[in-house]
């Protein structure tokens, strides 16, 4: 059956129940009105949106529908988590195709709802729409609430701050090019397979480590972002913004290879990606000392050192490093 096959009534009617929580805590009106209405305890609203595209950000041959619903709400989730903040609720549209199999937007539901539930995040609407011939457009914006305290912003780091990063690196990148260099799957398949079934997971359904965003600002983080482009990339966002330089550790990133990066690509590759890839979603902080690291819930781990503004954004041992990472139009 295709969305052809059905008026908007009746799309609706399958994917609601899929989408929605339990009565949700804080939620006061859900989907069913012209909006939902959403409590604010602490008086703001963190807000954040992002989008993906068939064909650009997920092909459908590598994609489940369950994975592409999972990975537009951690995208989204990250976000918030990096101003210091939880998320309250998610709002979803979907522009589809008509030909697009209700088979495959109903999966898509499911992997936005269990990764709602994981984030504790209440669906509380969308909105539906046609679009051109084998196009699907996905786009979601997540609410936050900051719990009375101030947003942790990327402008905040200075100098003599630690560098900390809570979350994996690099291995969604890997599982990317798993998929997209087949000599390099055949021979991690052979030699690791395991390892590379993992990857290539990560690349599909990543994580945010979400609660450990809030925690970081509890803790006195002076600056965050979430690594969604690649480290070097994101690092040099956070240094140009609070106008300082990041000195990454090579040891330190060197010993982020270890496991199934290592096993996959060889130390020079892993080493690569744990730098420039992208789609990871670890939340990376600057505090004040290593002393002043979150210790409850995921790990936090020394990257780097925040030091004077130099020739370059990003060091690595203290040689200018070039951006790696994802650049949605210059690829």
């Amino acid at each position: 059956m295709r969305l052809a096959d059905l008026d908007e009534e009746a799309v609706l009617a399958r994917l609601l129940p899929v989408l929605l929580h339990d009565e949700a805590p804080g939620v006061p009106v859900g989907p069913g009105d012209d909006a939902a209405v959403v409590e604010a305890p602490s008086g703001s609203v963190v807000a954040t949106t992002d989008s993906m595209v068939l064909g650009v950000d997920w092909r459908d041959d590598w994609s489940s529908p369950q994975d592409v619903g999972h990975k537009l709400v951690v995208q989204n989730v990250a976000d918030v988590a990096a101003m210091g903040a939880r998320p309250t609720g998610l709002l979803l549209a979907l522009s589809a195709d008509p030909a697009t199999p209700v088979e495959w937007v109903l999966g898509l539901a499911e992997g936005v709802a269990a990764a709602a539930r994981e984030s504790a995040t209440p669906v509380l609407g969308g909105d539906l729409s046609g679009a051109a011939a084998g196009s699907v457009v996905l786009a979601m914006t997540v609410l936050g609430d900051l719990g009375g305290r101030a947003p942790v912003r990327r402008s905040g780091a200075r100098v003599g701050d630690v560098v900390a990063v809570c979350g994996t690196l690099g291995r969604s990148g890997a599982g990317l090019r798993l998929y997209l260099d087949a000599e390099l799957a055949a021979a991690a398949d052979r030699q690791a397979p395991e390892a590379a079934h993992r990857l290539r997971s990560s690349h599909r359904r990543p994580h945010c480590p979400w609660q450990s965003g809030a925690e970081a600002a509890r803790a006195g983080a002076s600056a965050m972002l979430d690594v969604s482009d690649g480290l070097v990339r994101d690092a040099g966002r956070l240094a140009r913004a609070s106008g300082v330089s990041v000195d990454l550790d090579g040891a330190a990133l060197r010993a982020e290879t270890h496991g199934d990066l290592l096993d996959v690509l060889g130390a020079d590759a892993a080493l690569r990606e744990v730098l420039g890839g992208g789609e990871e979603h670890a939340l990376l902080a600057c505090f004040a000392d290593a002393s002043r690291l979150p210790t409850t819930g995921a790990p936090w781990r020394v990257v780097g050192r925040v030091v004077e503004r130099s020739r370059a954004p990003v060091l690595l041992d203290g040689v200018p490093h070039e951006v790696a990472g994802w650049d949605h139009f210059a690829g």
